[in-house]
């Protein structure tokens, strides 16, 4: 039996390395000025450089280089705006850090439009010295959502799994990270694999598949006082767990009655209700948004291909319908957050690639290139996917854009990392 270790003590033991490959044909340029920094014993990094490379990962913006800014100004009153605009820019951000009444910091920050020489927004933040780079990823979702018209997801999580081999021995961790890689939190390590991690909407649990005990099993933890339970023991397969979108039902694959099939856990009641009925393998079933669909892997038809089930009253109507049909393989789907597509693993016959299909229209764009991709997960806005894939025979996760036109590789110092799930928004 494995030995398991629940991690409390929350401390960082890595961190993911992003390395940007390709923005975005025509992304805005925009000045992140250095903070001003008045607070004394303030020592966690520049705010302002939390804000440039998130934007800039976003593909959507291309920061300034501090070496070529006219200067340095840290208010509204300080910027000379025709310098700006000779310099190319056409939005601004500046800000200070501040000691706080009492105890704490304050961060000042003002968004400009320097064309027009406006204030777009500005907020004062209260934080502490710990917390600032989580002020810098909600500065850079209010710039973002300024200036493109949709919500930025830079103030969200990533969870993964990696993986450490030594000999013939292997170490598993289920992590979760910010969305740009820092502060990774250990949730669980075992000697034995651990997979498919999913997000609660409401970002506190993460369901997901343990082999502790010599077969899969399915565990629900809170991610915030590591406190876990065992949710799923069925004989035969238990995995694929994902939640319904209002938090109370699970959807997993249990083969307890023969093959594997789907099934709705009530997470209250522990109530089963069967929702598939085939001689194929059913599995890997997520809700639509909307909770009135879901959509599956089977291979009913002979090979895996995406199927869509219609809910009533949380229970099957009709038959399923078969929704993909390029390529000899498609599965592992992941739905994006307004229901108007699928992000899945497609296979062409030359090797397994990252695909979007567009639902309405059913068609499909393929957005990588690499062979062996698997895992794909959207963000909370809908504009980026991470995914799983392998380089130089490591695991890493990758990121593209859902126009394909940006990508991100993220990649461990030491081991592979894979099975990303992108949380939904934080609510605290």
């Amino acid at each position: 039996m494995a030995m398991l270790l629940l991690l409390l003590s929350w401390q960082a033991q890595a961190r993911l390395v992003i390395e940007i490959n390709e923005g975005t044909e025509g992304a805005l340029p925009i000045a992140v000025v250095p903070f001003g920094w008045l607070a004394a014993g303030a020592t966690q990094g520049d705010v302002s450089n939390v804000i440039a490379a998130d934007l800039a990962r976003s593909g959507r913006f291309v920061p300034l280089a501090k070496i070529k800014m006219p200067g340095e100004p840290h208010t509204g009153l300080e910027i000379d705006f025709a310098a700006w605009r000779a310099a190319g820019v056409e939005h601004m951000v500046v800000g200070r850090v501040q000691p706080r009444q009492g105890e704490g910091l304050v961060v000042e920050f003002q968004l400009f439009d320097v064309v027009r020489g406006v204030q777009l927004s500005g907020y004062s933040i209260p934080t502490a010295s710990s917390r600032l780079r989580r002020v810098g990823h909600q500065i850079s979702d209010i710039v973002y959502e300024k200036l493109t018209g949709q919500r930025g997801a830079f103030n969200t999580h990533v969870a993964y799994v990696t993986v450490e081999r030594s000999g013939k021995e292997s170490l598993y961790r289920l992590a979760l990270a910010d969305a740009d890689g820092h502060d990774e939190q250990v949730i669980l390590t075992s000697k034995q694999p651990l997979m498919s991690p999913a997000w609660s909407p409401d970002g506190e649990r993460l369901a997901y598949v343990s082999f502790e005990k010599g077969r899969s099993l399915i565990y629900l933890q809170e991610v915030g006082s590591g406190e876990r339970e065992l949710l799923a023991e069925f004989s035969g397969l238990n995995s694929a767990p994902s939640f319904s979108p209002d938090g109370r039902r699970l959807a997993l694959t249990l083969s307890r009655d023969g093959n594997p099939e789907i099934y709705l856990l009530d997470l209250a009641s522990r109530a089963l209700t069967r929702m598939t009925f085939s001689n194929g393998i059913d599995t890997e079933a997520l809700f639509a948004p909307d909770g009135k669909s879901l959509f599956f892997t089977s291979d009913r038809g002979g090979k895996p291909q995406i199927y869509r089930l219609t809910l009533q009253d949380g229970r099957p109507l009709g038959k399923p319908q078969r929704i993909t049909f390029e390529g000899v393989y498609n599965a592992r789907a992941a739905i994006s957050p307004d229901g108007k597509r699928l992000a899945l693993v497609h296979g062409d016959g030359n090797g397994f690639h990252i695909a979007v299909q567009e639902l309405q229209s059913a068609s499909l764009r393929v957005l990588s290139e690499t062979l062996y991709d698997e895992s794909p997960s959207f963000a909370p806005n809908g504009s980026m996917i991470i995914y799983a894939t392998e380089r130089n025979r490591r695991g890493v996760l990758e990121a593209v854009s859902v126009d394909g036109s940006a990508h991100q590789r993220l990649g461990l110092s030491h081991g592979d990392v894979r099975e990303p799930a992108w949380s939904p928004y934080i609510l605290k």
